[in-house]
């Protein structure tokens, strides 16, 4: 690939030789105040620093400071203060000699970017203290006290009191907020993700209170369970954290979802938080173990590299990745940074290597910033992360904060109060607020959802959207949230509520969804380790046994898992037939077994081997079942049942041990070990997750699933790099995938059966007003219904209803948050 930075590095050569002055040909000085930092920084930066900075002097010449530039490289000076048209720079970037053009190849510079070069040097060159290019000044670490300008009548919000007078210099008066029905969507949809109900909107509306919206946004922040499976989102970008993909097969890659969740549903203090990723656990070390790529890799890409950069990334806003193969080019990260903090997720001392060569020389295990204290240098793992987790939590680490409330209020406004969100040394549009932000964070212990709260109830949240181009523009100027495109997974929750078609079961079953939904299981049965040796969990000498239970079902029930473990094997028949097995004791198997079921009695009959793969290990190890059953029928649990000492066991194999029919006559009552948590399994939680996970089946959101062909195209990334935003820009996947893919066309048909099979939508008119109350939040007009009517059917029919959907998903009154 040819970039134009190489070839203005070849032009910039060309300034060891003086080439005669052209003044006639020269484009004009603008005529107005040139801000170096503003207006020419980022023109050097784009051009020339690859060659011409940082170390980098081609013939002789490098443009790092002012005088450096001015200075010129063999030939003599770039650059005469005050005499722009005899200034061999000028010349250059004007293209005066076609020979010699600067930049050589690609966009050249325009007149009136060369009219800012000239209007810079005739006004003497001005270069602020303390600027470099490539390399912007470091943002102040420590948090900064902020005053809040005091309440007036009508103005008592803090984010709205700090940007009263930032909307007064941009001669800005805020008009009237959004109405009632265009926040409820926004804010639903911001905080757990889906759309409001028809009856949540009207009750909404309805409602007299003053302080009705912030009671709404309290509302939503208290829903756990919708919160954590929203949310669950961004974290899973950030944290790069997936369901499948490169490294799980082969063990380099560890889920962490069952700890997110969990972290995300109690509301975890964002400074623990950050410390049990750093200083990570069995259930929270998948961010920092990262991802074991195969085969050959570049140094900057091992699992300790992986680690310094994304958690440099994530919580501090820095990016490290070009200081992982050299000093970097764009700030003042260098090589022995990356490595010093990469050196303490690494047992060994790691030698630098820089672009592919070794050095020879062992960066020392540090923090990027040693001012908040020194880290702990031992030979023990445990406590060089105990140490790194404690300064990147510092209080003093200001950076911490603004980060992660930079990132709330992108998320919310769709664009941060610094961009880009992970270039956190940039220059916030208002500097007070991302420091009071931040400052009250740390404040109240730390906890997002106050900080969520602060955003969503303030007069700057309520104004109406403005468009995408505010992003881009050069002199932007906040005056509301930005329109933002729906997330995949916000699209496919969106497309479930209309048609009542969620995901089956999740990804994981390993998530205890009772830490969000504590009523989701309200009674749980007896449920009891058991083996035929009251030792059996102390060990005992391998063997296999033999276990039946017996029960009775007045009917069928509608569900029926079966959550089983064993230590070490096991095979489990249901009235005879096969219903699953498994060799993972820490890993209980969800069993659904409801058509191997009957009204009247019924048996399970399960074989269980104790012992090691290695057939000549005599060695006794601790040997246990245990098994819990959950069942429900007309969306009601029934009593369930669980392994303890009325299943019958026996060591001596009995042929059709798995038949019903089988007299178990000469079997003996199973011994009970103890509860769930026995040493040495402790296996509640688990057991916990796969029974709530049961109970969750068929009301999964796309959060808690692989992703799909339809959530690709729409922006899914595949998480094996850190995430911190995702494009929004149309794409011809997308449109393929939206026209033609057989994920969305398979839902679609599937919800439009659902809905024709649902009680009262046979009239076309009726089904139309109901989609249209919870797709748009509002009743369809006259000519909507007309053509719902004609693309319904009368009365609708499948491929009508599915139609119609369709055409409803693809409307921007849909797919936009506005």
């Amino acid at each position: 690939m040819k970039h134009p930075v190489l070839a203005l590095a070849v032009a910039l050569i060309g300034l060891a030789f003086r080439a005669p002055a052209a003044d006639a040909a020269l484009p004009p000085p603008a005529d107005r105040p040139v801000d170096f930092v503003r207006d020419l920084k980022p023109l050097l930066e784009a051009s020339c620093i690859k060659c011409h900075a940082h170390g980098q002097k081609k013939s002789g010449y490098a443009i790092d400071t002012r005088e450096a530039l001015l200075a010129g490289g063999k030939s003599g000076p770039a650059a005469k203060p005050g005499d722009s048209a005899g200034s061999l720079l000028v010349q250059l970037v004007a293209g005066l000699d076609p020979d010699r053009v600067m930049p050589a190849k690609g966009p050249r510079w325009t007149p009136e970017q060369v009219g800012l070069l000239r209007a810079w040097i005739d006004q003497g060159a001005p270069w602020p203290e303390g600027v470099a290019l490539g390399r912007g000044a470091r943002a102040p670490l420590a948090p900064r006290r902020v005053e809040l300008p005091p309440p007036r009548r009508g103005l008592t919000h803090p984010v709205d009191r700090l940007l009263e007078p930032y909307f007064a210099r941009h001669d800005f008066k805020p008009p009237k907020p959004v109405s009632d029905r265009v926040f409820a969507r926004r804010v639903y949809l911001d905080v757990i993700g889906l759309l409001p109900t028809p009856a949540e909107l009207e009750e909404f509306e309805k409602d007299r209170h003053p302080d009705k919206r912030a009671r709404l946004v309290r509302r939503l922040l208290a829903d756990n369970q919708r919160y954590a499976e929203h949310w669950l989102t961004f974290w899973n970008d950030c944290l790069r954290n997936d369901y499948r993909g490169t490294g799980y097969i082969d063990g380099g890659r560890k889920q962490i979802t069952p700890w997110l969740y969990t972290a995300l549903a109690t509301n975890m203090p964002f400074n623990s938080f950050v410390a049990r990723l750093v200083n990570p656990d069995e259930h929270s070390e998948g961010f920092a173990r990262g991802i074991v790529w195969r085969g050959a890799i570049n140094a900057s890409q091992t699992p300790q590299m992986q680690a310094a950069q994304n958690l440099s990334q994530v919580f501090l806003g820095i990016n490290l990745k070009c200081a992982s193969c050299h000093d970097s080019y764009i700030s003042d990260w260098k090589l022995s940074d990356a490595y010093g903090l990469a050196g303490v997720y690494a047992d060994e001392p790691l030698e630098m290597v820089k672009c592919d060569t070794p050095t020879g020389q062992v960066a020392q295990r540090r923090f990027l910033f040693p001012e908040l204290g020194e880290l702990t240098d031992s030979t023990n793992r445990t406590e060089r992360l105990a140490s790194l987790a404690r300064l990147v939590t510092h209080p003093q680490n200001g950076r911490l904060t603004r980060t992660i409330v930079n990132r709330l209020w992108a998320k919310f406004m769709g664009r941060g109060l610094i961009e880009p969100v992970d270039e956190m040394d940039n220059p916030p549009w208002h500097a007070d607020l991302l420091d009071w932000l931040a400052g009250d964070l740390a404040k109240h212990n730390y906890d997002l959802k106050h900080t969520m709260e602060v955003i969503l109830t303030s007069r700057a949240y309520s104004l109406p959207a403005v468009g995408g181009e505010e992003l881009v523009s050069d002199r932007f100027v906040f005056r509301g949230p930005v329109v933002k495109r729906l997330s995949a997974e916000q699209y496919l929750d969106a497309l479930s509520q209309l048609t009542g078609v969620w995901r089956d079961l999740p990804a994981s079953t390993e998530i205890d969804f009772t830490t969000a939904r504590p009523d989701l299981l309200p009674e749980r049965p007896h449920v009891r380790w058991i083996w035929s040796d009251p030792a059996a969990a102390q060990g005992v000498p391998p063997g296999t046994l033999w276990l039946r239970k017996t029960f009775t079902l007045a009917a069928v029930p509608d569900e029926a898992f079966l959550a089983v473990a064993a230590d070490n094997r096991f095979r489990l028949f249901v009235n005879g037939r096969e219903a699953g097995s498994g060799d993972e004791w820490s890993k209980p198997r969800l069993l659904e077994v409801r058509d191997k079921l009957r009204a009247g009695a019924n048996v399970l009959a399960v074989e269980v081997t104790n012992g090691e793969t290695k057939k000549d290990d005599p060695s006794p190890n601790p040997a246990g079942f245990i098994l819990e059953a959950w069942f429900r029928a007309a969306g009601q649990p029934l009593p369930g049942f669980g392994s303890d000492a009325s299943w019958l066991a026996t060591t001596n194999k009995v042929e059709g041990w798995e038949k019903p029919e089988l007299d178990a006559a000469g079997w003996t009552a199973a011994v009970e070990l103890g509860p769930p948590d026995l040493e040495p399994w402790r296996l509640q939680t688990k057991l916990t997750a796969a029974i709530s996970t049961a109970a969750r089946r068929g009301t999964i959101r796309a959060s808690l699933v692989a992703a799909d062909p339809l959530s690709t195209a729409l922006g899914r990334p595949n998480r094996e790099q850190v995430n911190t935003s995702r494009p929004t820009a149309a794409t011809t996947l997308q449109a393929l995938e939206l026209t033609n893919g057989a994920t969305l066309y398979e839902l679609l048909t599937r919800g439009a059966e659902r809905l024709l099979a649902a009680a009262g939508t046979r009239s076309p008119r009726e089904l139309a007003v109901r989609l249209y109350r919870q797709a748009f939040g509002r009743e369809p007009r006259r000519a909507e219904l007309d053509i719902a009517e004609e693309v319904l059917g009368r009365p609708p029919a499948p491929e009508g209803v599915a139609d119609f959907l369709w055409a409803l998903s693809l409307q921007p009154e849909f797919q936009l948050i506005y």
